[in-house]
């Protein structure tokens, strides 16, 4: 009979796996793959309080509204800082991700979410997906379905270590046997370095440039080793002395020197991860190396210039943006497999009386 069940619910409705994501929120379809990769941001009408666009349209508003229109990026360093407007943006991904079929029931959900958040912003995330109309919501830490995402051997004996550089967060992670043996969660990732960026560029040029140029920066030049040839980028901003326009020429040296100390706090917590590996797991992690996931994996040179400072083989996810998706599509596909990886829901936990 649950079996049966089972297979009309599947029938009836779509699974979703979500990456709720500080800078991108990707959503998997099981049996289409990942179907959006949309901004994390949501443009909102204050005189109303109406949401007038979601993602990629709200992302082209940031810095560019009226006084009445505010663009809000709902999640910071990877956890909800606005309930109602997460809401607001997981429904309407929710929707967007199932409009092309005509489905009785609310989609079984996966979201995966940074290590170590606490229970109250675990079940905020439980919470907002299940308002946005999910009939059943699993949780996964984000370093454990990146690993799932790229295919490791995380249910077995066998130690695998993960750095996931996201927008909000940087997770380390070392996992054997479906659990996380040891791992630590940074502000350190791609905020910070565009934040980095800005800073340098007003110390250094007397420029005031925005959070988006910033990023246009750090995808286009940023590099944390020297490249055979510099690399260079025509910015635009506020000039802090006049106040009027003026544009500069930036090097790949002048981003390496702004996001250096970021740089270093990464390797520096890499080590500390380490540090508290188990030693049967540290020369598995010699054996297989370390692996890199997330949209700050793909910063050159961050790849080599880890494995110089840890001694260990760094390997760069295939498609790292979207390895967490992945990863959540995965364990929709076999749920029964990869139960053990999810985080336990509060209520069917057994009772301490």
């Amino acid at each position: 009979m649950i079996k049966r069940l089972k297979n009309f619910y599947a029938l009836t409705s779509h699974d979703i796996g979500i990456d709720l994501g500080t800078a991108n929120t990707i959503v998997y379809v099981r049996g289409k793959g990942i179907v959006l990769n949309e901004p994390s941001v949501v443009a909102v009408n204050q005189k109303t309080g109406r949401v007038v666009a979601v993602g990629s349209q709200a992302k082209q508003m940031l810095g560019r509204t009226p006084a009445h229109i505010i663009a809000i990026r709902p999640l910071v360093d990877g956890v909800i800082s606005d309930f109602e407007v997460t809401e607001e943006m997981i429904t309407y991904l929710v929707n967007q991700a199932q409009k092309d079929s005509k489905k009785m029931f609310g989609p079984r959900v996966v979201v995966g979410v940074p290590s170590g958040i606490t229970n109250v912003e675990i079940r905020a995330v439980r919470d907002a997906t299940k308002n946005a109309g999910a009939r059943e919501v699993h949780i996964v830490e984000e370093p454990m379905a990146a690993a799932i995402g790229m295919r490791l051997p995380v249910m077995e004996p066998v130690g695998n270590m993960i750095i996931d550089i996201g927008g909000g967060t940087s997770d380390i992670a070392v996992i054997s046997l479906g659990g996380v043996v040891s791992s630590k969660n940074l502000r350190v990732a791609g905020d910070k370095l565009n934040t980095d960026i800005i800073s340098y560029i007003r110390s250094e040029f007397k420029i005031l440039i925005g959070e988006k140029t910033a990023e246009d920066i750090k995808i286009a030049i940023g590099a944390v080793v020297p490249t055979e040839a510099s690399l260079e980028a025509v910015i635009k901003g506020r000039d802090l002395i006049t106040g009027l326009p003026r544009e500069v020429v930036v090097t790949d040296s002048d981003v390496r020197e702004a996001i250096s100390q970021s740089i270093d706090t990464l390797i520096e917590s890499t080590k500390e991860v380490l540090e508290a590996t188990p030693p049967e797991i540290m020369s598995d992690i010699m054996h297989r190396g370390v692996y890199l996931a997330g949209g700050g994996a793909l910063i050159k040179g961050l790849g080599p210039i880890l494995e110089e400072y840890i001694k260990i083989p760094v390997h760069v996810a295939d498609d790292p943006l979207t390895a967490v998706a992945r990863g959540t599509g995965i364990i929709l596909e076999d749920m029964e497999t990869f139960k053990e990886v999810l985080i336990a829901n509060e209520d069917d936990l057994p009772s301490k009386k």
